[in-house]
């Protein structure tokens, strides 16, 4: 991205910009921040308090109903946004973009696997399912081997092998996860037991890739008929080659503008699982659990306007983010 980007940028792309260095900044930093309280342990002299500054230490932006401290509570929530949801919204758009990429380039019979491959995954998927009986996974991967050996003794052989149905599979997830709106597919996977940040991460993956890989897939039918392709082909260059240096870069500018506001979502949905007090721990800070303890105490309006103001700032900063990012895609 050049400076020239950066030249002329209204005031609120700059507000932004820094209430988003703040929140990274106080996210990473958590742990080292000289904060007066620790998280998530309580101070039962002063619960449900509102700001005050005559305690030593003071309660800068008072205290939930539980007596824990509103500033920590906030500092380490913007932790659990770098943690979580900024992962995974960077995750679900590499995915997303790869998996749009390949099946918008290569269609349902542009990428033929040999049948070494093809017998080599049946091997692989009979022994990841547990089906009974050991010959037919050992059949497949002698037979897949076998193959492999014949093609790289025959150089002459014409190429075999079954076309990827990669546009069909692609259509078929897509339906697959559109299908169930996406608050209630993430609350039927997180109603077990309390999620770990790994398993969460993996969650919101699972439900936001599917808009950039439209998105992807969309432009890359496109992009692959333009002129600089067909010349890469024609200058013999490998397939795979065509699709990763040349037309799938070309095909990811839209997640220029998308991608904050995949990421604003991801904030969004995570903070409403923690408010719903699903999926995570009662006692991992977070900005959904702090709005989560107003309805314990619905008089508490210094909860609302600290955690609501820190969640409304970063979704608002990350729409200025993307509104700038979309006029220079």
């Amino acid at each position: 991205m050049s400076l020239a980007f950066f030249h002329a940028r209204p005031v609120g792309f700059w507000l932004g910009m820094g209430w988003l260095l703040l929140v990274l900044s106080a996210g990473l930093l958590a742990p080292w921040l000289p904060l007066a309280f620790l998280p998530a342990v309580p101070d039962l002299q002063h619960v449900a308090e509102a700001p005050s500054w005559a305690a030593s230490p003071a309660h800068w932006l008072g205290t939930d109903t539980q007596g824990r401290d509103v500033l920590t509570e906030l500092v380490y929530g913007a932790r659990q946004v770098v943690s979580s949801s900024l992962p995974a919204a960077l995750l679900a758009t590499l995915v997303g973009a790869l998996a749009g990429g390949a099946a918008g380039f290569w269609g349902n019979k542009g990428l033929r696997l040999p049948w070494a491959v093809w017998l080599a995954g049946v091997a692989v998927g009979w022994w990841a399912l547990a089906l009974p009986g050991r010959w037919p996974c050992s059949l497949a991967l002698a037979g897949g081997a076998g193959l492999a050996w014949w093609r790289r003794r025959s150089r002459t052989a014409k190429p075999t092998g079954w076309p990827l149905p990669l546009d069909a599979m692609f259509q078929s997830a897509l339906t697959l996860l559109s299908a169930v709106p996406r608050l209630v597919l993430v609350l039927v996977f997180a109603a077990g037991p309390a999620l770990g940040t790994p398993q969460l991460v993996v969650l919101l993956v699972l439900v936001a890739w599917p808009e950039a890989a439209s998105q992807v897939r969309t432009q890359m039918l496109r992009v692959r008929e333009l002129p600089f392709v067909e010349a890469a082909r024609a200058a013999g260059l490998p397939t795979w080659r065509v699709w990763y240096r040349h037309a799938l870069p070309h095909a990811c500018r839209p997640l220029l503008a998308t991608a904050p506001l995949s990421l604003a979502g991801l904030i969004g949905l995570e903070s409403t699982l923690a408010f719903l007090g699903v999926g995570r721990p009662p006692d991992v800070p977070s900005w959904g659990n702090l709005l989560g303890t107003l309805q314990q105490e619905p008089g508490a309006w210094w909860l609302l306007a600290s955690a609501g103001g820190a969640l409304v700032l970063t979704l608002l900063a990350l729409q200025q983010l993307a509104q700038q990012f979309g006029q220079r895609a």
